[in-house]
């Protein structure tokens, strides 16, 4: 093991990536540069690798919480906060430029979140906020586990409604089996969130499941 300073030029991968370009280094070389320093004998390259060696798909990281992050010895809550902002900002480029999308039906609710919700190995509630148009306003990831009526609050995503000023909501949820059939549960939080969107003027316009590359509009599957 030898600190990157100590490697010869052409072998640091910030040099490679400026000779070279990104497409030249490995995942680890990508992953040492967001890092830019190691930890205690460590090189920032022997910390990537040690990462990878440990991850069965470095898909899966993107998933991983700060805080599940930061337990992997030498990464700590900056590199783990730098490593998240960075998936994060890559799967913003390769996106569409969704937020100014009108929303008008679940293929459009499908074509805006399906990145979003693409490998998660939980359940994801996201609320799209919608102007009388059905132009996007914002969306928001309201819950995180199995959809239970019981566990969600309906303050948390109507707050946001009057903060926004929107004319109506979306409830977006995944199904990471690949089973977009509604669950009990999944109508009974539909059914609820209608009714007090009626009781607050904000119309629930759908709730859309997406699972993999399938998803099911709840308004239509209970027509």
């Amino acid at each position: 093991m030898y600190l990157i300073k100590d490697m010869p030029l052409n072998e640091r991968p910030r040099e490679r990536l400026m000779l070279y370009g990104a497409k030249s280094l490995s995942t680890y070389e990508l992953i040492a540069i967001i890092f830019r320093i190691g930890y205690g004998k460590l090189s920032a390259i022997d910390l990537a690798k040690m990462i990878i060696n440990e991850t069965e798909d470095i898909s899966e990281l993107r998933n991983k919480t700060v805080n599940e992050l930061s337990a992997i010895k030498g990464v700590g809550k900056t590199k783990a906060i730098t490593l998240l902002a960075a998936f994060e900002l890559g799967e913003r480029v390769l996106k569409p430029r969704a937020e100014y999308k009108q929303v008008c039906s679940p293929r459009d609710v499908y074509e805006l979140l399906k990145y979003d919700l693409k490998d998660l190995k939980q359940e994801v509630l996201i609320v799209l906020y919608l102007d009388v148009k059905t132009n996007l306003i914002a969306k928001k990831q309201i819950f995180q586990g199995s959809l239970n009526q019981s566990l969600i609050h309906p303050r948390e995503v109507f707050k946001y409604a009057v903060k926004y000023s929107a004319y109506s909501i979306l409830l977006v949820h995944n199904h990471p089996s690949g089973d977009p059939e509604p669950s009990i549960q999944d109508l009974e939080v539909t059914n609820r969130f209608k009714k007090i969107g009626e009781l607050l003027q904000i119309q629930l316009l759908d709730h859309v499941i997406i699972a993999n590359d399938k998803y099911l509009s709840i308004k239509e599957y209970q027509q």
